[in-house]
């Protein structure tokens, strides 16, 4: 879908783009066959036009997302994605809240589409700034507001990449109610962790850290893990139904991708376990 968009050129908005789509310039290719015909851009915009493609057409060439993304709307973020796939990283966080000066990073994982890497806190968390700078474009369900403020102030981790946070991307689709809520309406089965949610993820980790639960850990793991690679089936759904909005809804269509297996299982035992102390917890009583 990149190399069929001119709305990054100054001057080009999205109206003058879907012209050019109805003249049939349908790539940065078709450009130069119809650069001399009458075009709806008047001749200024079409020399700058062509010097937006060819500079497109370099970066492109040597993989400098952050060129597009400084130019591109910010809701046409998601054009970027299939010519960038593999050198984007899904992100997520766990922590002990929700961001006062006292919380912690508990775990992270990341995925990159074939791999799946994890991080805990007291183990190997300060592996996440060596691994994540070989990524330069970050996918995140509300990271632009939690996970990578929270990121750059604990760990002191810049997050410079490129970002596309599905919580944007898939409200302009009219998918909201949190990142569980977005996936049950596209048919995404958590399965064993069904209900399971960033305040549970929360008492995992405090069952790990105050019993030695191993059990504990490895299901917050699955737990942060799923949340990853759930994001690139949405990212993929997404860029599918944005793609609905085009010319280009079957000829750029990708397939959904294939889940990886699971490095950990979540134990069943141990969030019963947890949910039964929380149902004979008493009800606090307010003053």
């Amino acid at each position: 879908m990149l190399t069929s968009t001119f709305c990054h050129a100054p001057g080009i908005g999205l109206r003058t783009e879907r012209q050019l789509w109805e003249l049939g310039i349908l790539s940065w290719a078709d450009f130069d066959a119809y650069e001399r015909m009458r075009l709806p851009v008047g001749r200024n915009r079409s020399r700058i036009l062509r010097h937006y493609l060819d500079q497109s057409t370099l970066h492109l060439k040597t993989c400098n997302p952050g060129f597009f993304a400084d130019l591109l709307p910010a809701d046409q973020l998601w054009r970027l994605f299939p010519h960038f796939r593999d050198r984007t990283a899904y992100l997520d966080i766990e922590t002990t809240g929700m961001g006062t000066v006292d919380d912690t990073i508990t775990t992270i994982a990341l995925y990159d589409g074939r791999n799946i890497f994890w991080y805990v806190h007291g183990d190997n968390l300060e592996e996440f700034e060596e691994d994540i700078p070989r990524f330069q474009v970050v996918i995140t369900y509300n990271g632009k507001c939690f996970d990578l403020p929270f990121i750059r102030n604990a760990l002191r981790v810049q997050m410079d990449q490129v970002h596309i946070d599905l919580r944007y991307l898939l409200a302009s689709l009219g998918y909201r109610g949190g990142l569980k809520g977005c996936e049950r309406k596209l048919g995404i089965d958590r399965e064993d962790l069904d209900g399971v949610d960033g305040f549970f993820a929360v008492l995992l980790w405090n069952e790990y850290r105050r019993n030695r639960n191993r059990k504990a850990l490895e299901t917050l793991l699955a737990y942060n893990i799923l949340d990853v690679v759930n994001l690139e089936a949405l990212m993929v759904m997404s860029y599918n139904m944005k793609l609905g909005e085009t010319p280009f809804a079957e000829s750029h269509r990708l397939p959904l991708p294939t889940p990886p297996q699971m490095p950990f299982t979540p134990d069943r035992a141990t969030i019963e376990a947890i949910r039964a102390r929380l149902h004979s917890a008493p009800s606090p009583r307010w003053a």
